[in-house]
């Protein structure tokens, strides 16, 4: 089994993210990172901002399952 299928197939609990580091410039990284569940990626300049997308992400993924337990 591939690395890529072994990610999807152990999905977290609150969401699954593959995380590509590009670079390591200015004492940070620079890279890509992939929501699986979300189905987005998004470039990040800093380990500070790949941070705030996964919790952007996470954020987004509580709201649709709030959603679904209100309904």
């Amino acid at each position: 089994m591939g690395e890529k299928q072994e990610a999807l197939t152990n999905k977290g609990r609150l969401g699954t993210f593959t995380i590509q580091l590009h670079y390591r410039e200015h004492a940070t990284w620079q890279g890509k990172i992939l929501w699986v569940e979300g189905k987005q990626d998004s470039h990040f300049r800093s380990a500070l901002e790949m941070l705030k997308l996964i919790d952007s992400a996470l954020d987004k993924a509580e709201g649709k399952e709030e959603e679904i337990g209100g309904e």
